[in-house]
């Protein structure tokens, strides 16, 4: 594959822009392709099987527009689909959940709290695959079901959804964590509303650590792209104007095209 291919970004909604942010940062001169499967949402309550099956035909799209790369934005499709279809593609393919978790486990905390989707914490994915490179991090997962919801339809700053934010860090914190992944690409857009009861500083967005590590990857394998003229190119499986409207936190879109994958 050409280095000039584009890379194709995916997760169910917008929240994959808050790792499409970063990527931009550490790889501002490549071409993207962003795709949310906006009527699939939420992804955190469906099935494995349907996940696979959801996924694949994601990855299908992506191979039709002659990626180099696929950047699984979504926690909960990397906790479940990755292994399932790793090998059935010739272009690289980056999970977030496996990335940032290697790099998590080096940083030497002792407890640690994921929040995530049902999904992600129902198969221990963090936890899994922070203990695997240091069995000696106490990881806490709890499910936050709600707040994927709350984010794509605006919901933040209303006093039903501060609520359920603080209920669900209130319980987090009876574990007395050193930090806080925010296991799913949604959750970061929450950073305003949970740090109004603690600090900033104790969440991580994994977009973060993700951007940098497929950057040094694509560099490594020579895949960096060397045009000077780039594009970023949006679709959605459906309602293009609420993704425009809900993206403007992390990434103003301008034109977001409408595309069915069945």
């Amino acid at each position: 594959m050409s280095n000039n291919c584009p890379i194709g970004i995916f997760d169910s909604g917008v929240g994959g822009l808050s790792v499409f942010s970063q990527l931009i940062k550490f790889l501002p001169n490549e071409n993207y392709i962003y795709f949310g499967d906006t009527e699939n949402l939420p992804y955190g309550n469906k099935t494995k099987e349907e996940l696979v099956q959801i996924s694949a035909k994601i990855f299908d799209f992506f191979k039709s527009k002659k990626v180099k790369a696929v950047v699984m934005a979504c926690n909960t499709t990397s906790a479940l689909t990755y292994d399932v279809l790793k090998n059935n593609y010739d272009f690289k393919i980056y999970p977030v959940v496996q990335n940032v978790a290697e790099q998590i486990a080096k940083e030497g905390h002792k407890n640690i709290g994921v929040f995530a989707t049902q999904g992600t914490v129902n198969a221990h994915a963090y936890k899994t695959e922070i203990q695997k490179h240091n069995n000696g991090i106490n990881v806490f997962e709890i499910a936050c079901p709600e707040w994927v919801r709350i984010v794509e339809n605006g919901l933040q700053e209303e006093e039903e959804s501060i609520n359920n934010i603080k209920l669900h860090l209130d319980e987090m914190l009876l574990y007395k964590p050193d930090k806080i992944i925010l296991g799913c690409t949604h959750y970061p857009y929450l950073l305003n509303v949970l740090s109004k009861f603690i600090q900033p500083a104790t969440f991580i967005n994994p977009a973060q650590y993700f951007a940098q590590s497929i950057y040094e990857d694509l560099k490594n394998n020579n895949l960096l792209c060397s045009e000077e003229e780039k594009e970023h190119t949006f679709f959605v499986s459906k309602n293009p104007a609420q993704f425009a409207k809900a993206s403007k936190l992390f990434y103003k879109v301008q034109e977001v095209k409408e595309i069915s994958l069945q």
